[in-house]
C-alpha cells in the first residue's frame, strides 16, 4: 500500500487559513500546532507555514502582555487581493504610458533617418572621417615621448624619485651610525648583514 502524499505548502497554507476562518477567533501558536494535525498539517510546520501567511497579509499577529496572537478574517484575504489588484492595476498602467512614451520616442529619433542616397552617402562619409581619426591618434601616439608636457612629466617625476632616492640614502646612514653606536660588539655580524641586504661600501648620495 502506498504512502498517502503529504500536502503542497500552498495546501497547507489553505488549511490553516480554515482554522481562521471557520472560528473566527484568536490563536496563540501553540493552539495552532495541536489544531494544524486536525488539518493534515503537522504540527512541525504549523510555525513556518503561519509565518508565510503573516508575511502575505494574509494572517495578522499582535503581542499583547507576553503572548502573541494571530488572527485572520475572510475580509482580510479580501482586501490583501483587492491591494494586490490595485498595485498591479497602477503598474500595468505606468508600463503602458512608459511603452507609449518608448513608441514615441522611437519615431522621433526615425524622423530624419529615413533610407535614402543622401544618407547612404552621408553615413559613409562619416565612417571614413572616423577611420581617418583614429589613424591620426595612433600616428600622434608615435610622437608622445617628444610631447613637451610628457617630458615636463618626466623631469617633474626625475626629480621626485632623486629626493626619494637620497632620503633613504640618508636614512641608511643614519640607521648604521645608530647600530655602530649601540652595538659595537656586532660590527662583524652588522657588516654581513649589510651586504646581505645590498647595502655596500660604495653606497653614496646621488649627484
Amino acid at each position: 500500500m502506498s504512502k498517502k502524499r503529504g500536502l503542497s505548502l500552498d495546501e497547507k497554507r489553505e488549511q490553516m487559513l480554515q482554522i481562521f476562518y471557520e472560528s473566527q477567533d484568536f490563536f496563540l501558536l501553540k493552539e495552532l500546532e495541536k489544531l494544524g494535525p486536525k488539518k493534515g498539517v503537522i504540527s512541525q510546520s504549523v510555525k513556518d507555514v503561519v509565518q508565510s501567511l503573516v508575511d502575505d497579509d494574509l494572517v495578522l499577529k499582535d503581542k499583547i502582555g507576553t503572548s502573541v496572537y494571530f488572527w485572520s478574517l475572510p475580509s482580510c484575504a479580501g482586501n490583501q487581493l483587492r491591494n494586490t489588484r490595485s498595485k498591479l492595476d497602477s503598474d500595468l498602467s505606468s508600463s503602458r504610458k512608459r511603452f507609449a512614451e518608448l513608441i514615441e520616442q522611437r519615431d522621433n529619433l526615425k524622423k530624419g533617418r529615413e533610407e535614402s542616397d543622401e544618407r547612404e552617402v552621408a553615413v559613409e562619409e562619416l565612417k571614413a572621417v572616423e577611420l581617418q581619426h583614429n589613424k591620426l591618434k595612433e600616428e600622434l601616439a608615435c610622437y608622445v615621448d617628444n610631447d613637451p608636457a610628457a617630458v615636463e612629466q618626466m623631469k617633474v617625476a626625475i626629480e621626485v624619485a632623486h629626493s626619494a632616492a637620497n632620503r633613504w640614502t640618508d636614512n641608511i646612514f643614519t640607521l648604521q651610525q645608530w647600530c655602530s653606536t649601540n652595538f659595537p660588539q656586532a660590527k662583524e655580524q652588522l657588516d654581513h648583514l649589510y651586504k646581505e641586504v645590498g647595502i655596500t661600501d660604495d653606497l653614496e648620495y646621488l649627484q
